[in-house]
C-alpha cells in the first residue's frame, strides 16, 4: 500500500512546481498547488485526465462551460480535450493520467521529482 497526506505535501511554487506522487505504465498522480491568482491556461493532455479538488476552489473551463469547484468535486476529460483551470483564492488539486503516456505523448524532460511518503 502507498499512502500520501496530500494536505501536508508542500507546493510553495504553485503550478511551476508541480508534485509528482507517483508515475509508471498504469498512470501518473500529479498534486498542484495553485497559488492565489494562478491559472493553468487552456491545455490539453494525451492521456484521460481525472482531477479532483483536494482545497479550496477552483474554476474549471472546457468546451465553453465553467464550473466553480470546491473540495471533493471530480471532473474527467477525455484525451486531447482543452481545458483550463484558475483559482482566485488559492487550491491545492489532484490529477490522475492514465493510461500514462498516452499516444503521442511528449517524452522529452519530466518536470517535477516523485515525493517521498
Amino acid at each position: 500500500m502507498e499512502h500520501w497526506a496530500l494536505q501536508e505535501i508542500e507546493t510553495p511554487n504553485g503550478t511551476r512546481d508541480p508534485v509528482v506522487l507517483r508515475s509508471d505504465e498504469g498512470g501518473r498522480a500529479v498534486l498542484l498547488g495553485i497559488n492565489a491568482g494562478q491559472e493553468l491556461g487552456d491545455h490539453q493532455v494525451k492521456e484521460i485526465a481525472w482531477l479532483t479538488v483536494v482545497e479550496g476552489t477552483v474554476r474549471v473551463s472546457a468546451d465553453g462551460d465553467s464550473v466553480e469547484a470546491g473540495p471533493g468535486a471530480l471532473f474527467r476529460f477525455a484525451p486531447d480535450e482543452r481545458h483550463s483551470v484558475a483559482s482566485d483564492g488559492g487550491a491545492r488539486i489532484l490529477l490522475f493520467l492514465a493510461p500514462f503516456p498516452g499516444a503521442g505523448h511528449y517524452r522529452g524532460h519530466e518536470q517535477g521529482a516523485a515525493v517521498e511518503r
